[in-house]
């Protein structure tokens, strides 16, 4: 996961069981997904469900490339009478699971590819102990990437100079490469930086 989780309490006391067991599921998504950007986790206790019915509201919010959405929400009253909050934050996750799977195996599935819906770049700096790096467009406009967003886990075999295709959203700290496809890894397509931009 590209970006770290975050978890919002209300009206729900934050104790360390609940906090960890929310991280643990959370860090396991990836086993279904492996090119998430972004996961938001609310926990709360709306007034209107304190004495009767279940009494939490789960909702999660994640975020897949390119411009894909994961919206899962455990609703006070849709879960058996009286469930424990543990029992209602699985609920969600094993929902989330069953969501991330199903987008996995569709994208899978899609062979088509349109060069035209990505941008055309390379990779200008790369940090391999780190884990992530900068690719440059055509436009002289550096984007940071994530080693999750580089498409077939080809992370470890790209160089400086590798021409890529890219999806791009905006990150919390500027432009991301959130999906990113090396157009040829034999090393025919390997460009110097210096002749693309002038």
């Amino acid at each position: 996961m590209i970006v770290p989780i975050e978890i919002s309490y209300r009206d729900v006391e934050k104790t360390e069981a609940i906090d960890n067991l929310i991280r643990e599921k959370a860090s396991k998504l990836n086993r279904f997904c492996d090119h998430i950007i972004s996961c938001r986790i609310a926990v709360e206790r709306p007034h209107e469900y304190v004495r009767t019915g279940n009494q939490f509201r789960v909702r999660l919010d994640i975020s897949v490339p390119p411009g894909h959405s994961v919206v899962v929400s455990k609703e006070p009253g849709n879960n058996k009478m009286h469930d424990p909050l543990p029992a209602v934050i699985r609920d969600a996750f094993k929902a989330a699971e069953k969501q991330l799977k199903g987008l996995s195996e569709k994208k899978r599935n899609d062979v088509k590819f349109h060069p035209h819906q990505e941008a055309t770049a390379f990779i200008e700096r790369i940090f391999p102990d780190e884990g992530y790096g900068y690719i440059r467009d055509m436009d002289g406009r550096e984007v940071y990437f994530h080693k999750n967003s580089v498409v077939n886990n080809g992370f470890e075999n790209l160089k400086t100079g590798t021409t890529v295709h890219y999806f791009e959203a905006e990150g919390e700290e500027g432009p991301q490469a959130t999906t990113v496809h090396v157009i040829d890894n034999t090393g025919t397509n390997i460009v110097d930086p210096s002749d693309l931009i002038s």
